[in-house]
């Protein structure tokens, strides 16, 4: 549907890169005016210009915001950046996001905390205001980037997976409390990805073998995968759509997680796979 979001004015997180810069194109592509939020400036500059590379008639419709999105008047400055005339809001997209490894026996708090700072605080921020500034807009859609880790376990990674079910349980609640002001909300949960994040597991061909043997449709997916379904979600083909946790994993959810224990015996040692443990 061509131009089917001209008008409306979109929020991303995370989107100098990745999946939240492929959110971006889809976006664009069909009108919207989109806002990356960021920490990296340099990351979002270059972000940016790849986006007017790839679609000329972007420029003008592309903005940038420097900010930790755990931060809330961060979140509230870059929402108020991200506004059309009046104020108005129609899309929020949650892709910001981290990664930890470390089986819960040995995972320190500095690094819990910066798992679910990044991946859980962010996404709530962005829903709290968000949410209320596209309902006082008339309705549109949030979108959070899950995980088929807050699906599946993920042994040695339970804290990335903790936030990234929690984000899911988020998304429901706001769901069924915003739908009678016309805001939809639903997350995306992607598999195995062509990230920098994921590119450890990707170099690892025994971690990769053992992703791909989770798969009924046996590849890695692209951010284009995911940014195809995000856009899916929030446009108009969407809007009988609402507190949906879509699997975009090539059918990863229908078997099992993925066996992390080789990146978990070279950085704690195989008593941390294996015990004994200590008292």
């Amino acid at each position: 549907m061509a131009e089917a979001l001209a008008g409306h004015y979109a929020l991303i997180t995370g989107g100098g890169s990745g999946i939240g810069l492929a959110c971006a194109q889809h976006l664009l592509r069909d009108g919207a005016t989109v806002t990356l939020l960021g920490r990296d400036e340099g990351r979002l500059a270059a972000g940016a210009q790849s986006l007017f590379d790839a679609i000329p008639s972007a420029e003008g419709r592309v903005r940038t915001f420097a900010g930790d999105t755990a931060e809330e008047s961060t979140m509230a400055e870059a929402i108020k950046a991200a506004e059309g005339p009046g104020g108005i809001l129609h899309i929020a997209v949650a892709s910001a996001g981290t990664g930890g490894l470390a089986p819960l026996t040995h995972q320190s708090l500095e690094d819990f905390d910066r798992v679910m700072r990044t991946n859980l605080t962010g996404t709530f921020l962005l829903l709290k205001h968000a949410g209320k500034r596209i309902a006082a807009s008339g309705g549109g859609a949030v979108c959070a980037i899950s995980s088929i880790a807050g699906v599946r376990t993920h042994r040695y990674g339970g804290t990335y997976a903790a936030s990234k079910a929690a984000i899911d349980m988020l998304i429901r609640t706001l769901a069924d409390e915003l739908g009678h002001a016309g805001v939809r909300a639903n997350s995306v949960c992607p598999g195995l990805v062509e990230t920098d994040l994921s590119q450890g597991l990707q170099d690892s061909p025994e971690v990769l073998a053992d992703y791909l043997d989770c798969m009924p449709i046996a590849r890695t997916g692209t951010v284009d995968d995911i940014g195809a379904a995000v856009r899916f979600l929030c446009g108009p083909e969407a809007s009988w759509i609402t507190g949906v946790n879509l699997s975009v994993d090539g059918g990863q959810h229908l078997r099992r997680g993925p066996d992390w224990s080789s990146f978990a015996r070279m950085a704690f040692g195989d008593a941390s796979v294996d015990g004994p443990y200590d008292r």
